[in-house]
């Protein structure tokens, strides 16, 4: 049932509290002069650092830099006239999403040249050399800032060389991570600029095709049997059934046309590609909420610790080409959930190269799971599984810093509660510049060395005279630490979307650049409870301002303003996990008070919805679980082993902290090893018996163990060599233990070795 949704402008700020606006409490922050430490509010100099930002990337990629330093020098002198490289106007986006300029004087381009010639200008590598070929560093000695900010180097801020272009940097301007072909494939710090370029310019097709990743001893590690490039052309093997239970046969050269074919004559089941010999994607095209759609999905990352991945993707007018880019993003997930053990989770997001579907506009994927939406007619994985919104690069600062406006916003734009499932290309962005918006202030969108810290689990309910923030106790180590980081005067955290409310606040931006509070709720249903996306706590209330507290909606948040004494009270009440309320309003006017209550809950947030144990359907939903990244894979017989993660069934309360968790990690650890040795030999024949996925649960304190697939336990000749592997490490570890109350359930995967 397509959930639709009302989006009406919020009149909060007057009607429920009367006495505040978002001018007001923006005001009120930076009428206390409280700032975020690097935060520069003059556009000037953000302008100029802008224009100097891309300059050096435009040199980077048209390949105008100067090929020698006597070249570098020339250019870096203010009395020489401009080159044609760089126009005087740079394009930006307008807050529209239209195009504009932004002018940039001779003088502060001459500027730039001078700043970065001070700082011992070296070649610029061309885009083809770029990370292909080892570069000639900049010496530490000719380097006394920052080549980027300009930060002078110190005792505590310490140079950082880019592997990519050899030049100098503080930590905040080279903190990334690359693959380059001359490091032999392996990850290399670059500087920002270098990792756009790289990123851009297609660089990472070029490494996954580079036969470095054949070497030897990359074949030996979890790199090495990562994922098989897509060719450059045509589509990647079809898989085919042969009519017997567990049979394929794999197809290489079916033509385009033919296969979409099948799929417009309403093929019951969907296209399987072949991305590698462990990864597939599986193809339909459906009929979802009146839109003909892709439904793309991954099979496979699981297997590497990863949720599977649906694209629901508006299908062109006449569209006669499958969606490859598609394929390409979901190897490059498994490649980096195998390699690095990064995971795209809920609410995270990934980044594609440029001209990714069609478009360079389009940037990558927000990922959410689905509450609300209707799932009806869609082939769907196994859980746990996530969605791919197609976002553009206007908005990658709002995936970064604060996903859930983004999410919420999108819902509004396409009247779904919460948000759409499906993808529309070619579309207007959703938001322009960061201007006047109070995350401005609370988050850096520069660098993002700060943003608004969000606790699992906690919640905003806005009701008709009250609100409620609620926190799990579960969670009280969390809230201590963004606690400890906050400002004194201001405390700030984004809230969890709110499954329980049937509205939503959320933020959209005019065509003017200004931020409008709208709320969006299911169709139909009236609205009671409404979530808010954030909280703030400002200590800039005077005490003889005749308020208690104030309290506001601000965009798509909650603003309180309070007294310093009050602020210290939250403070330690939040410290010592105690309930809080705030009574906001005037003095003299009781009957007009509102009241903000903080909340300790014993429920915990619901995560690992749909998850079951591979012994006996035992449901996982709402045990915690640890995912694992090993560095190390077990082989055998053309087949590969890998442990993934780990449930914590049951364990001691007072089995909490570094040296409990290090006891537990060195447990599981021994187990997942002897597990894998004991069956390593076997991988082969449990594959053909189609038990790919396996679990070993352990009961510590009893000594007892169980392995199992596809819902039972593992045949009686595997058992006993598990017996003889796992019974001494079991022994061992509960002598140790004495009889801790500890039962762990760990996942493994059987692959094919494409090594």
């Amino acid at each position: 049932m397509r959930q639709a949704v009302t989006a009406t402008l919020s009149v909060w700020g007057e009607r429920r509290f009367g006495y505040s606006t978002l001018k007001d409490s923006r005001e009120a922050l930076l009428d206390e002069g409280w700032l975020m430490p690097g935060l520069k509010e003059d556009s000037v100099i953000e302008e100029k650092e802008l224009a100097d930002s891309e300059k050096e990337q435009l040199e980077v990629v048209l390949g105008s830099a100067p090929s020698t330093p006597e070249d570098a020098q020339t250019q870096g002198d203010p009395g020489q006239p401009e080159t044609d490289t760089l126009s005087s106007a740079h394009k930006c986006e307008s807050p529209s999403g239209r195009r504009a300029s932004v002018n940039v004087t001779g003088s502060e381009i001459g500027a730039s040249h001078v700043r970065r010639g001070s700082l011992g200008a070296l070649p610029v590598q061309r885009c083809s050399s770029l990370g292909s070929t080892a570069p000639q560093w900049v010496p530490d000695s000719q380097a006394p800032a920052c080549m980027k900010c300009g930060s002078k180097f110190s005792f505590t801020r310490r140079r950082h060389h880019c592997r990519a272009c050899g030049k100098v940097f503080c930590v905040v301007c080279c903190d990334l991570r690359f693959r380059l072909t001359h490091l032999g494939g392996k990850e290399g710090r670059v500087c920002v600029t270098c990792h756009s370029t790289l990123i851009n310019s297609g660089y990472l097709k070029e490494l996954l095709n580079s036969p470095c990743l054949e070497r030897e001893e990359v074949v030996n590690s979890p790199k090495g049997s990562s994922a098989k490039p897509l060719p450059h052309k045509g589509l990647p093997p079809i898989l085919t059934s042969t009519g017997v239970k567990g049979d394929y046969t794999v197809e290489e050269k079916r033509t385009e046309s033919s296969l979409l074919e099948e799929l417009e004559q309403g093929q019951t089941e969907p296209l399987v590609f072949v991305l590698n010999a462990n990864l597939l994607a599986m193809v339909k095209i459906v009929s979802y909420v009146n839109r003909r759609c892709w439904c793309v999905m991954s099979k496979g990352m699981h297997a590497v610790g990863q949720p599977e991945v649906v694209v629901l993707l508006q299908c062109l007018p006449e569209e006669k080409r499958f969606p490859t880019d598609i394929f390409s993003h979901f190897i490059q997930i498994y490649w980096d959930a195998q390699t690095a053990g990064k995971l795209v989770n809920h609410l995270s997001h990934s980044v594609a190269a440029r001209g990714f579907l069609g478009s360079k506009e389009h940037a990558g994927f927000l990922y959410m799971r689905p509450t609300f939406q209707s799932l009806d007619g869609l082939p769907l994985p196994p859980q746990p599984f996530l969605f791919g919104l197609l976002i553009l690069r206007a908005e990658i600062p709002w995936a970064k810093a604060f996903p859930l406006r983004l999410m919420l916003r999108l819902g509004a734009e396409y009247r779904f509660y919460p948000c759409p499932l499906f993808s529309v290309r070619f579309r207007e962005p959703l938001f322009g510049q960061i201007n006047n918006s109070i995350m401005r202030i609370l988050v850096d969108f520069r660098f993002y060395r700060y943003t608004l810290p969000v606790v699992t689990g906690l919640m905003v309910d806005l009701e008709a005279r009250s609100t409620c923030i609620t926190i799990p106790k579960s969670r009280h180590a969390e809230l201590l630490k963004a606690l400890n980081k906050s400002n004194e005067r201001v405390l700030a955290m984004g809230a969890c979307f709110n499954e329980r409310a049937d509205s939503h606040l959320i933020c959209v931006q005019t065509a003017d650049g200004q931020y409008q509070t709208q709320a969006i709720s299911i169709h139909s249903q009236p609205r009671r409870v409404t979530g808010s996306c954030f909280f703030v706590f400002s200590g800039a209330l005077k005490a003889s301002s005749g308020y208690l507290a104030k309290s506001s909606i601000v965009e798509d948040g909650l603003m309180v303003q309070v007294t310093m004494e009050t602020m210290l009270e939250l403070r330690r009440a939040l410290r010592d996990m105690r309930d809080f309320t705030l009574t906001c309003g005037k003095l003299q006017q009781s009957d007009r008070q509102e009241y903000v209550h903080i909340q300790w809950q014993d429920e915990e947030p619901r995560f690992n919805k749909g998850i079951i144990s591979p012994i006996d359907g035992k449901s996982m939903e709402s045990i915690s679980c640890v995912k694992t990244h090993q560095r190390l894979e077990y082989r055998a017989n053309g087949k590969v082993i890998r442990w993934t993660e780990v449930f914590f069934l049951q364990r001691e309360e007072q089995s909490n902290g570094p040296n409990a968790n290090a006891n537990h990690n060195r447990l599981t650890e021994r187990l997942a090893r002897a597990f894998c040795l004991a069956l390593c030999q076997s991988l082969s024949l449990l594959k053909e018996d189609g038990m790919t996925k396996l679990a070993l649960r352990v009961t510590l304190d009893g000594q007892k163990f169980l392995a199992g697939s596809n819902g039972q336990a593992l045949p009686l000749h595997y058992q006993d060599s598990l017996n003889q592997s796992l019974r001494a490490v079991v022994q061992s570890v509960s002598q140790r233990h004495g009889h801790a109350a500890l039962q762990l359930e760990l996942i493994f995967y059987i692959l094919e070795d494409i090594s």
